[in-house]
């Protein structure tokens, strides 16, 4: 029995959150929406949150199969997920395996240079402030998190970067980097939220480089639906296939 939809608790910029009528759960709806530098660019895709629930989904399934703890409970139908509320941390966890994008313009890192290890950034989860870069000593003075709690993120995401570098690998997908986020659950334990999606990670063909996310969108490139298609494609099962309808 699918659990009733209730009042709106937060409006992202690609996201809905949705009470349910158990407080420790929620409706997550990914909406259609596309958006880049601080929303300032901004379209609806079609089935753009189709595919990125059935992505994400997937990849909280594997994570969750690794013994990683998710928000996720179960995708109810293509487009709404159910999830555990959680009291979400203003930190976006960055985990930088290639060096690509923003890397590039601050730092002098070679194009497509192997980080090994990995780089973990963090950044303040602010638009006023255009999402700075923190270090611990900022993210404790602003009472964000603390000492122990970074250092458990950090455990968490190396783990995550791990499983979920590998799932890719074996679907023929290089994984430069992703952006995640972390809220306390009702019992005050750290767990992985959000979403991970062409969104929020760089996909590239590993035969290619071919990129497969929303780095498309951001540089004004076509494709962009083709791409979070293809993605779908490679990493979905069979069953999962059937089960949706889903035309590749």
């Amino acid at each position: 029995m699918n659990p009733k939809i209730g009042n709106l608790l937060y409006a992202g910029k690609a996201k809905d959150v949705y009470k349910t009528d158990d407080p420790k759960r929620v409706i997550v709806k990914f909406r259609d929406d596309i958006t880049a530098g601080d929303g300032v660019k901004s379209e609806k895709m079609v089935k753009k949150g189709f595919y990125n629930s059935l992505i994400s989904s997937k990849f909280f399934e594997v994570l969750e199969n690794a013994g990683i703890k998710t928000q996720y409970i179960e995708l109810i139908e293509p487009g709404y997920m159910l999830c555990k509320k959680l009291d979400m941390l203003p930190l976006e966890v960055i985990t930088r395996n290639i060096a690509a994008g923003s890397l590039l313009k601050k730092f002098p890192f070679k194009t497509r240079q192997e980080l090994n290890p990995p780089v973990i950034q963090m950044d303040y989860k602010n638009d006023e402030y255009h999402d700075p870069m923190l270090n611990d000593s900022i993210t404790i003075a602003l009472g964000l998190a603390d000492q122990e709690q970074l250092d458990i993120i950090r455990d968490i995401t190396l783990k995550i970067n791990s499983v979920l570098k590998d799932f890719l690998l074996s679907k023929n997908i290089l994984f430069p980097d992703f952006k995640i986020e972390y809220g306390f659950d009702s019992s005050g334990n750290i767990v992985l939220g959000d979403e991970i999606s062409p969104d929020t990670c760089r996909f590239w063909d590993s035969k290619t480089c071919e990129v497969l996310d929303k780095d498309l969108f951001r540089k004004g490139d076509s494709g962009v639906m083709d791409a979070y298609v293809k993605v779908a494609s490679l990493i979905l099962s069979e069953k999962d296939i059937k089960k949706w309808k889903i035309e590749l």
